[in-house]
């Protein structure tokens, strides 16, 4: 249970009240999105070492999704309270959320196992988690980085948002098929 990747995805967890201080009590956006930068190579790292020292868990499977909506969750709040994203973008990357949400509590009253994360769906995770802070970069900073950090973010932004929401209706078809077949 206490692996180093699920140890690097737990110290991952403990930057979300980080994250959240930088922005709304400090409204430190730089070191915010420093904080994120950190997180999103944990999160690459600790699949990583789960499988090339062979350390894969359950726990490790069911907290690093867990974590990562932790995370969008957080950032969106961030979004939210800074301006940074426009309100209907919110609405959508949450409504999935509380879809797939009620759709697992569903399933798991049935009996049945969890989504299995696809690599679509760690690839929306990737793209918003790199969208976002870039774009909380767009408002704390000027120039050229800021027209940069404007560029890069709505087009992570983009795929992250298409991809979040069709691996959305992928999981939803999967999670339905999985209850009628009970």
């Amino acid at each position: 249970m206490l692996t180093i990747p699920n140890l690097l995805t737990l110290l991952r967890a403990c930057g979300i009240p980080v994250f959240l201080y930088f922005v709304i009590v400090s409204e430190n956006l730089p070191a915010a999105v420093i904080t994120l930068m950190i997180a999103g190579a944990t999160d690459y790292f600790d699949g990583k070492l789960a499988r090339a020292l062979k350390q894969e868990s359950r726990l490790g499977e069911l907290m690093d999704p867990a974590v990562d909506r932790m995370y969008i969750i957080t950032v969106l709040i961030a979004m939210y309270v800074t301006q940074a994203l426009p309100v209907w973008v919110l609405i959508l990357i949450v409504a999935r959320d509380i879809g797939l949400g009620a759709l697992l509590i569903a399933m798991k009253s049935q009996g049945i196992p969890p989504f299995t994360v696809t690599y679509l769906g760690k690839a929306a995770t990737f793209n918003l988690l790199y969208a976002l802070p870039l774009l909380l970069l767009t408002d704390s900073t000027s120039g050229a980085l800021a027209e940069i950090a404007f560029i890069f973010g709505w087009s992570f932004a983009g795929w992250g948002i298409a991809l979040y929401l069709w691996t959305g209706m992928s999981y939803s078809r999967a999670g339905f098929a999985s209850l009628k077949g009970r």
